[in-house]
């Protein structure tokens, strides 16, 4: 197998800091992985055998609740680490990761991970500055569930969706893969028909655009006056 070029994870931000030579060492531990649209990464509770770097496509982190449900706790853009259980003091992954259309991935062994932040400071302090933005993510969803409307809940993940990853289009920001209604309900704590409902009275106001798998913000601003709550009251 032809090995893996530096190129590939030069220049992201993990990766910021770290020397050439260093960079060669590193991509030369990793095995590149082509996972199938809807096929896991790697599965809630399993033994975490490896962590990821998301190199093409996107991937939706599901996590299962004792109960059954499923909720999407984020989405992955490429460039992103992810299975990083070790960085948490865990041995098995908090959550499974499946692939929401086909996806090129690298992959370290998860030996690995106690070596890279011990040789290579900026790595770990990079790991640990994602590991802490995803914390805060998941707190301020906590707080978004506990004390907002389910419309401003709603409007605010398709803000953050198209911060992450939007295309601008001739008919507004495109969120850049495919997203359902239901995803979207599992998202924000919802059920499918009032995500159904809400995004249909927003597409009369003219605020979005959606069909199958897919979601158009027309108007970015008027949706987050709807996601600080200071829409006018009907």
């Amino acid at each position: 197998m032809a090995s893996l070029d530096r190129s590939l994870i030069a220049g992201l931000s993990v990766f910021e800091g770290i020397a050439a030579a260093d960079l060669d060492r590193i991509v030369g531990q990793a095995r590149s992985i082509r996972i199938a649209k809807d096929q896991p990464v790697f599965e809630q509770e399993q033994d975490a055998h490896s962590f990821f770097l998301l190199l093409d496509g996107h991937v939706r982190v599901v996590k299962s609740t004792p109960d059954g449900h499923e909720v999407i706790v984020r989405y992955i853009s490429p460039g992103e680490l992810m299975g990083i259980a070790h960085a948490l003091g865990r041995t098995t992954y908090p959550a499974s990761a499946i692939a929401v259309v086909d996806c090129v991935v690298l992959a370290w062994p998860g030996q690995l991970w106690s070596t890279f932040a011990a040789n290579f400071p900026s790595f770990s302090a990079n790991t640990y500055k994602t590991v802490g933005t995803r914390l805060q993510d998941a707190h301020a969803r906590v707080i978004e569930m506990s004390t907002e409307q389910v419309e401003q809940r709603i409007a605010h993940a398709l803000l953050k969706l198209i911060k992450q990853s939007g295309r601008k289009t001739e008919e507004g920001i495109l969120i850049d893969f495919p997203i359902s209604r239901q995803d979207v309900a599992e998202m924000t704590g919802t059920t499918l028909h009032t995500v159904s409902r809400l995004l249909s009275a927003w597409e009369d106001q003219g605020l979005v655009k959606s069909g199958r798998q897919r979601v158009i913000v027309v108007e970015p601003h008027r949706l987050l006056v709807v996601a600080e709550g200071r829409a006018a009251k009907s």
